[in-house]
């Protein structure tokens, strides 16, 4: 008799930019030994190839175009994350701001959403862990509907600023709030990640620490039955 693979168990979790979800998911998925995949770099990345290829970001039929030749790898331990596409290291170039200026324009096209959506799914299933972490916008709505565990995190506008603000220095700080809001403007358009959706538990970090906040997260996967169908 064959014995089958657990299916791992998937935590989704969904938040606005400087909520601290990516930090945070790693840490649990490091606590948890699961895996950790962050969507957003998989955005990110093509805006990059986006933008090496000199392709308007905002032409949607060359955006389309290039999907093909998307030769896409994540890091899927949190402990060894990188991103590449094809032959190239990726994983620092994709935070550089021309490209953070680029993503959103990549990530409103429909296509984009469709082909990623798939391409996270497969990556989630075929971890070779007995869990693992996805994070993103859309993760508890569309990506993964039907997780065990979904969860957003969330906190108040002027903690998230805060927050992305002390990660930066000298004019990037100081622009941090304006760009925050202008990033969850634009992405609400495309996917609602500032109100959990029915059978969704929110995690508000306004008042919590890091390590409180990791510590919340996996208070709610310990409280979730995650063998159920």
């Amino acid at each position: 008799m064959t014995e089958t693979t657990p299916t791992p168990v998937l935590v989704a979790i969904d938040g606005p930019a400087g909520s601290g979800k990516s930090s945070v998911s790693k840490a649990v998925a490091s606590r948890l030994g699961y895996g950790f995949l962050d969507t957003g770099a998989a955005y990110r990345a093509l805006a990059w190839l986006v933008l090496e290829n000199g392709i308007d970001q905002n032409d949607a039929d060359a955006v389309i175009r290039i999907l093909a030749d998307f030769d896409y790898e994540i890091g899927t331990d949190p402990a060894e994350y990188h991103v590449r596409v094809g032959a190239n290291d990726v994983t620092d170039a994709i935070r550089e701001p021309r490209v953070s200026a680029a993503v959103s324009a990549i990530a409103r096209v429909p296509e984009v959403r469709s082909h990623l959506v798939e391409l996270f799914r497969s990556i989630a299933a075929g971890v070779d862990k007995p869990g693992i972490v996805v994070e993103g916008r859309d993760i508890t709505t569309v990506v993964a509907p039907d997780a065990p565990v979904r969860i957003l995190l969330t906190a108040s506008e002027e903690a998230r600023m805060a927050r992305r603000s002390a990660e930066l220095q000298d004019d990037a700080a100081a622009t941090a709030g304006a760009e925050l809001k202008k990033r969850d403007q634009a992405d609400s358009r495309v996917v609602d990640f500032l109100n959990a959706a029915e059978g969704v538990t929110t995690v508000d970090s306004t008042e919590l620490n890091f390590a409180e906040t990791v510590d919340a997260v996996i208070a709610v996967i310990a409280a979730t039955d995650t063998t159920a169908d």
